[in-house]
């Protein structure tokens, strides 16, 4: 996807209702509270620890077969900690590319409280280095994390849909500069900048392998 045209996460959807229904329950254990009765969290701990089976026994678990959705930039676009539709962690975000931005619509829930009712400082700036990574390849170029500098500005808060912005500011040969904000309604909460580094190909198979 060199230019960005093609965002689309084609995922089957018995695979995008595990992780929905994966997502929903880490946030029900999240919401739990710490006195809560042993009985009901039994259950659904032997239901829980029954479904986790299910998978191994399917052998849907072994190690190497999640990259069945790495195979191009459209297929990775399922496994990511912001936008993937098949990541379980993910807050399964909203998104569109165009004029070199990319507009991010994300609600995170309970499982990623740091502050009381805030998103946690590292998820904040986890999304900005998911967004950035996704911006420079939409932008054609991809690379990987030279540096990372974010402005916390207001406290980003939890279940409100909030708007992640990203546009590369310079691009030079193998170096590409990124900026983004977060948004709450007309609130900034955050801003960032990213260097960004195209490794050559030697130190791209030493990382990754052929």
């Amino acid at each position: 996807m060199p230019d960005g045209s093609d965002l689309t996460q084609r995922v089957p959807d018995a695979r995008l209702r595990l992780a929905a229904a994966t997502r929903a329950l880490v946030e029900a254990t999240t919401l739990a509270p710490a006195d809560s009765d042993d009985a009901a969290l039994l259950a659904a701990t032997d239901a829980i620890e029954r479904a986790t089976a299910a998978l191994r026994d399917a052998d849907l678990t072994r190690p190497g077969s999640h990259h069945r959705y790495r195979k191009t930039y459209g297929n990775y676009l399922p496994n990511s900690l912001l936008v993937g539709t098949a990541h379980p962690l993910s807050p399964g975000a909203t998104y569109a590319f165009a004029d070199g931005v990319l507009d991010v619509r994300a609600t995170f829930g309970a499982q990623f409280e740091g502050p009381p009712g805030y998103v946690h400082g590292g998820i904040v700036a986890l999304a900005f280095d998911e967004l950035f990574g996704m911006c420079n390849v939409c932008n054609g170029q991809g690379g990987l994390t030279g540096r990372l500098t974010v402005r916390y500005r207001k406290p980003t808060p939890l279940r409100t849909e909030l708007r992640l912005t990203a546009w590369q500011d310079h691009h030079e040969g193998r170096r590409m500069r990124v900026r983004g904000t977060i948004h709450a309604g007309d609130v900034l909460t955050a801003e960032a900048e990213g260097l960004f580094v195209t490794p050559r190909p030697e130190t791209r198979a030493e990382y990754f392998g052929s």
